[in-house]
């Protein structure tokens, strides 16, 4: 299985680092691709090195790139996920603004009609950017914000942020344990 997953520079940059190693754990042959804001958003928030995150992918690209092997629809993957996903991005990617490697991939991931997640980071939302995420979800993307669920009593930020991982994992049909299942009331 192939994911390509792009990290981009809203707050959240955990989400995308979480969700390469993860998958990375389960064996999927992860192609990585950053904003230059991304890679600025995991030196200020975390304490991971770029080295570190790129040894975990099994290929890594350059933002200006267009010419990449995940530029093309002949690539062949199973999803692409954008999280965090920044305003920016959702917006050139509803709109067909494919100036850069994020924006270029998720469009072909469209058209080829395959799995396509996007992490938005932003609140509160307007409508502009309401009506972006709509675009979005009728043109066959998955809007998910990392909004955290609580059933499962959380008691710190990576259980929260393994909760939401666990879902998008969930949402590319990877089988994992990162969080518990919700089974019901007794």
């Amino acid at each position: 299985m192939r994911i390509v997953t792009a990290i981009t520079g809203a707050t959240g940059a955990v989400y995308g680092i979480t969700l390469v190693r993860e998958l990375a754990r389960a064996g999927v042959e992860t192609h990585l691709v950053y904003s230059n804001w991304g890679r600025r958003t995991i030196e200020i928030e975390t304490g991971y090195k770029l080295k570190d995150i790129n040894a975990l992918a099994a290929a890594v690209y350059q933002i200006d790139d267009l010419a990449a092997a995940i530029s093309s629809g002949s690539f062949k993957h199973q999803g692409m996920v954008i999280a965090p996903c920044s305003m920016k991005t959702l917006s050139a990617v509803a709109n067909g603004y494919t100036d850069n490697l994020i924006s270029r991939a998720a469009d072909v991931t469209l058209k080829e009609k395959r799995r396509l997640v996007l992490l938005p980071r932003e609140t509160p939302l307007h409508e502009i950017h309401l009506a972006n995420m709509l675009r979005l979800a009728r043109a066959g993307a998955v809007i998910m914000p990392p909004v955290p669920a609580f059933y499962n009593r959380p008691s710190t930020i990576t259980d929260l942020v393994l909760q939401t991982v666990g879902r998008v994992m969930d949402l590319l049909g990877i089988d994992h344990n990162l969080t518990p299942r919700w089974k019901g009331l007794d």
